[in-house]
């Protein structure tokens, strides 16, 4: 067995991005941006080695987030939703604990003011209810409404089967092995800030 902990395994694979002014081969992440523009951005950060074709799993998973996002675009429109409304919905039902509207705006990075309008749009569409704690009545806590919940089982459902059809190939190390990438990356995406993204911090 392998008792090496990740964290030793990401140490034993670090490397340093080459910034200097002579030759140096190409980093995968120029690929992997999504218009395929170059990343090199002159960082002295520590990088792991990425031990895969970089390019292709960029290519895969924007490809997965653009079926994803249609069944969610879908789901939207025919239930007059805002795109914001149907990603609080599933940070509320992928809570581990009941969702208050402050944990809700810092899961969305939106404002007070925002967070407040989108759950007021969703209990007016009958998408979630406001229950406040019993005891602290200051507390309130947010649940995905019953029918609603079921509606959005069913016109989900399939995207559970294409699940189910393409982990069919897979053996159950395999399938451990995916979802430990997928969780790992999540959590990287996580950690990626506004200013990154953008390149710089945004004007005031």
């Amino acid at each position: 067995m392998n008792t090496e902990s990740s964290g030793g395994r990401r140490a034993r694979r670090r490397t340093t991005v080459d910034t200097g002014t002579g030759p140096a081969d190409p980093s995968p992440a120029d690929d992997a941006s999504p218009a395929g523009a170059s990343a090199a951005s002159g960082s002295t950060d520590e990088l792991p080695v990425f031990q895969g074709d970089l390019a292709a799993f960029a290519v895969q998973l924007r490809r997965m987030h653009g079926e994803v996002g249609r069944v969610i675009q879908q789901y939207a429109a025919r239930r007059s939703l805002h795109a914001t409304d149907v990603q609080a919905l599933a940070a509320i039902l992928d809570a581990p604990e009941p969702m208050t509207p402050t944990r809700l705006r810092a899961q969305l990075g939106l404002t007070s003011g925002a967070v407040t309008a989108c759950i007021d749009r969703l209990e007016r569409a009958g998408q979630l209810r406001r229950v406040r704690e019993g005891t602290d009545r200051r507390v309130v806590h947010l649940h995905y409404a019953a029918e609603a919940r079921a509606a959005a089982r069913t016109h989900f459902r399939p995207l559970a089967d294409a699940l189910r059809r393409a982990g069919a190939d897979f053996d159950e190390h395999e399938l451990g092995v995916a979802l430990r990438f997928l969780t790992t990356l999540n959590d990287a995406l996580a950690e990626v800030s506004g200013d990154q993204v953008s390149g710089g911090p945004s004007a005031r």
